[in-house]
């Protein structure tokens, strides 16, 4: 008796163990009977060889043949198990779940594909790079500005690396108060693609989001930075929300993730050295702007004491010239209203003559017998008018 699981439930194949009996399978049974051997003997191999009839069907799956001089091995998958873009020839090592369908026969289920070799890497990294340029996402237009300095920021890379330990001594030293959210990740390796990308959504996902996203690890071979150059980084750094860095230890290539990143900085030391400014620096310009501010407040200070100097002096000189300008009006006021004091006229020797109390100005106002008071410097007398000529 024999038990397997087809994947739908246990069956149960009874069979005579004698060496005359012959064990018969319906073809269903048989398809399970393998694929349990497959799941207990080879749950999970890796396969290398060149690339043949790749093909995309309906944008998501992925059919192609693994082969070498001798041997041809069937992989099927979907696009988002792939790190960019294949093509015949390409040699890769293949990943996944060996199986035999009920239909399509025997293949092996993608889990993960890399590129063997520089020029395999180089070649892929090529093929992906007119893709995502094709589709805009190194565009200039589409950096933005980091600020400066930050916060808060979301390191994502190895807790134990030297990148690490890099960032956060420069960091450190250049500007204190910055909060790092260190993201531990493996930044090599095959699952370095997966934990970088479920680290950036992590820190997207966030409602209190930080200031900027830095993806760093130190230099390597081109091998060692493949996870930076797969599509699903460099899609994921290009769609963060999230302000991003990404510095790769390395200057003879640039990754993919540093193309579509807002900014890119060389190495994790000049990553903090681009986002924070040199408190040393900074502390001498302070002084240096302390001394200079000091010296022009004395010079402000000096300048308005000379000012109010100047101008008491000119007030001084105003003032003076307007009370003589004063006295001369005055003075010249005093000898028009002297000039026209009729008491002035009347010291003289004249008088005026009212008659009833209003001014005679002309003898035809007068006839004789009439009484008029005439007023002279002292005081008034009083007179009769015996005879009236008239000139006119």
């Amino acid at each position: 008796m024999y038990v397997y699981n087809d994947g739908y439930g246990a069956k149960i194949l009874s069979y005579n163990m004698s060496m005359s009996s012959t064990l018969i399978f319906s073809v269903s049974d048989f398809v399970a009977y393998l694929n349990q051997t497959l799941e207990v003997a080879y749950p999970y191999v890796t396969i290398e060889g060149e690339v043949a009839n790749f093909r995309v069907s309906k944008n998501r799956w992925v059919y192609f043949d693994l082969k070498d001089k001798d041997s041809s091995v069937r992989f099927f998958g979907t696009v988002y198990s792939l790190p960019g873009p294949l093509e015949d020839g390409m040699v890769v090592r293949v990943s996944g779940n060996p199986r035999l369908h009920n239909l399509y026969g025997f293949s092996v289920n993608i889990q993960n594909v890399t590129p063997v070799g520089e020029g395999m890497l180089r070649r892929a990294a090529d093929l992906l790079a007119t893709k995502l340029q094709a589709e805009g996402l190194f565009a200039p237009e589409r950096k933005r500005s980091l600020p400066y300095p930050p916060q808060r920021i979301a390191l994502v890379t190895a807790g134990e690396s030297a990148a690490y330990v890099d960032f956060l001594k420069i960091l450190n030293a250049r500007w204190r108060g910055v909060r790092v959210d260190l993201y531990d990740v493996q930044v090599q390796g095959e699952p370095a693609i997966r934990q970088i990308v479920a680290a950036i959504a992590a820190v997207n996902a966030q409602p209190d989001v930080p200031d900027v996203l830095i993806v760093t690890r130190g230099g390597g071979s081109t091998d060692d930075l493949a996870a930076f150059s797969s599509e699903q980084v460099t899609r994921a750094v290009a769609t963060s929300r999230v302000l991003t860095l990404v510095a790769i230890g390395h200057e003879i290539d640039v990754s993919l993730a540093e193309l579509a990143a807002d900014k890119r900085a060389s190495t994790p030391s000049n990553a903090a050295e681009l986002l924070t400014p040199d408190r040393v620096e900074v502390l001498r310009r302070l002084g240096s702007l302390r001394t200079d501010l000091g010296q022009g407040l004395i010079r402000i200070v000096t300048n308005r004491k000379e000012w109010l100097v100047r101008q008491r002096t000119e007030l001084d000189r105003g003032l003076q010239a307007s009370y003589q300008t004063a006295q001369l009006r005055l003075r010249s006021a005093r000898q028009i209203l002297d000039a026209y004091d009729p008491t002035a006229a009347l010291r003289r020797g004249y008088a005026l003559v009212r008659r009833d109390g209003v001014l005679i100005k002309s003898v035809s106002a007068l006839q004789t017998g009439q009484s008029v008071d005439l007023m002279l410097s002292d005081g008034v007398a009083q007179a009769t008018i015996k005879h009236v000529t008239c000139d006119t």
